[in-house]
């Protein structure tokens, strides 16, 4: 079934602005659902009589189900993402995370919505025992508030899809890096070496490993998943097939600044409570459909950080 009008939650956020560029290139209308606390309406192109927005809070139901009115698909990117500072705001992840993914979900239910994507995260696996980790691993503890808020989402949903007939696109997401991009470690080196470009401070020792994904190849793989997977409910990893040091992006990062910092670490194995030292999603589910990505880490990692130069404003949007 096509989607005709499509509502976006954090629709001027990273991820989700670009779904809605993309949206809006296929000829759908959109509705943008965002409270602009990190997201940014700059990001939003222009289109008159496709484009919706509505500034509007998750937590009022109210103006949720009223905006929500004569959509037939959601696409659920808003969230509090910020996991490095989630022990300082026990209660954030809950109420922007889990709480608000149920608003989103009654509010689909008396719409009358039935679709839902949903961004989830690889932070849910823990600290698995298996690399590059699959769908199908045991869950260990968790290890971070942002994550557990994720699961708890990820468990309403399959309880809608079971108990109200609703179809669910769940993806545990790598960490993504690309245009519009404001949160995250490319962010932060690039800020801190434009302002000192002799000194870099890093979090944890340098060798944690995580994975990445190019924002456009993660826009395609989503997309191309509403097309190929049909079942009721779908479970998707979605990222690369390689992994990196932190060490090595901070080369890349040093390189095309064309500097060449000390590096001084702190924190040891980790950079903070919740960091997974490791990060390496098994992608073979959603390359099984037809999917890979077009860009490297490293690319797209000169890429983010080629955007943040020429956007020097992002740098200045921040709570």
């Amino acid at each position: 079934m096509p989607i005709t009008r499509a509502f976006v939650t954090g629709g001027a956020g990273f991820i989700g602005s670009n779904m809605v560029a993309e949206l809006l290139a296929r000829g759908v209308n959109v509705v943008v659902y965002d409270n602009l606390c990190t997201g940014q309406s700059r990001f939003l192109p222009p289109a008159p009589g496709q484009l919706t927005f509505v500034q509007g809070d998750l937590l009022d139901t109210a103006c949720l189900n009223r905006s929500m009115a004569g959509c037939d698909f959601v696409f659920h990117y808003a969230a509090n993402a910020d996991v490095r500072f989630g022990t300082d705001h026990p209660t954030r992840d809950l109420e922007q995370n889990t709480i608000a993914t149920s608003n989103v979900l009654e509010a689909m239910r008396l719409n009358g919505v039935s679709r839902i994507l949903f961004t989830s995260t690889g932070s849910v696996y823990g600290e698995p025992e298996v690399f590059p980790t699959p769908e199908t691993a045991p869950f260990p503890v968790q290890t971070s508030l942002y994550g557990a808020s994720k699961l708890a989402g990820e468990a309403l949903i399959q309880a809608y899809c079971n108990g109200f007939g609703f179809q669910a696109w769940i993806f545990r997401l790598v960490s993504m890096l690309g245009p519009h991009y404001t949160h995250g470690h490319v962010f932060d080196f690039v800020r801190n070496l434009q302002v000192d470009p002799t000194q870099l401070h890093v979090l944890g020792n340098g060798h944690q490993r995580k994975s990445y994904l190019y924002i456009k190849d993660c826009i395609a793989g989503q997309l191309h998943a509403i097309e190929h997977a049909t079942a009721p409910l779908n479970i998707l990893n979605i990222g690369s097939d390689e992994a990196c040091e932190v060490n090595d992006s901070i080369g890349w990062i040093c390189a095309e600044l064309e500097v060449d910092p000390v590096r001084h670490y702190s924190g040891g194995q980790r950079g903070w409570i919740g960091d997974c030292p490791f990060i390496h999603l098994d992608c073979s589910r959603l390359r099984a459909l037809g999917w890979q990505p077009t860009l490297t880490i490293r690319e797209a990692v000169v890429e983010t950080v080629r955007f943040l130069v020429a956007n020097p404003w992002v740098f200045e949007h921040r709570d």
